[in-house]
């Protein structure tokens, strides 16, 4: 569907495959040529004026910025907003009540972060039993099944609002990985995303 993107920028891991670096990795990036220090009602009327009414807030991790969000969000409640996390922060009350769908990607092990770090429970039960979170895992290898059917399981998140997503940072390596990640998706009935971007892009940045 369109849909105006909001990046927030800083995050809480730093995943090996991530594809956006920019936005939270200053040992590599200028934190100030990177991110803009915006009044909220500066945001919310550049948002405004673009035609899709349905925003995505992503990051980085956009809940760091909690109170911030929620007063954006606040103000723009003529939008269908989205919000993707890594599901390691419980969201407040406040916030979780104004946001349509909540896209939740936790880590796996292919990630690199300890399992302590990038998985969090509490946090993700939070937002399973908003019943408006869909669960995005994105998907290395084969042996990471094994750990997804073990998280799901344990969470008891409802089958169908999982999705499995090949990670690729080419429409070469997209192509090659689908096939394995599809299959694995009907198998234990979940959904199954592509990375439109990357099909269309590759990874240019602001696609």
């Amino acid at each position: 569907m369109p849909a105006t993107f909001l990046r927030l920028g800083d995050c809480n891991l730093n995943c090996s495959y991530c594809d956006t670096p920019y936005s939270w990795d200053w040992r590599q990036f200028d934190r100030k040529a990177e991110l803009i220090d915006e009044d909220l009602l500066v945001t919310a009327a550049r948002i405004r004026a673009l035609t899709p009414r349905r925003l995505v807030i992503t990051g980085g991790e956009p809940l760091l910025q909690q109170l911030a969000l929620a007063e954006l969000v606040e103000e723009l409640s003529e939008f269908v907003v989205e919000v993707e996390t890594n599901g390691t922060i419980v969201p407040s009350a406040s916030l979780s009540d104004r946001i349509a769908q909540w896209n939740v990607s936790p880590k796996l092990a292919n990630s690199g972060i300890a399992e302590a770090q990038r998985l969090k429970l509490g946090a993700l039960t939070a937002l399973r039993d908003t019943e408006r979170a869909w669960l995005k895992w994105v998907v290395v290898a084969k042996e990471d099944l094994e750990e997804i059917l073990r998280v799901v399981t344990n969470l008891e998140w409802p089958i169908e609002r999982v999705i499995l997503m090949p990670e690729a940072k080419s429409s070469l390596q997209l192509v090659e990985r689908s096939t394995l990640v599809a299959e694995a998706a009907m198998q234990h009935g979940f959904r199954f995303s592509t990375r439109l971007q990357v099909l269309l892009w590759g990874n240019e940045r602001g696609k």
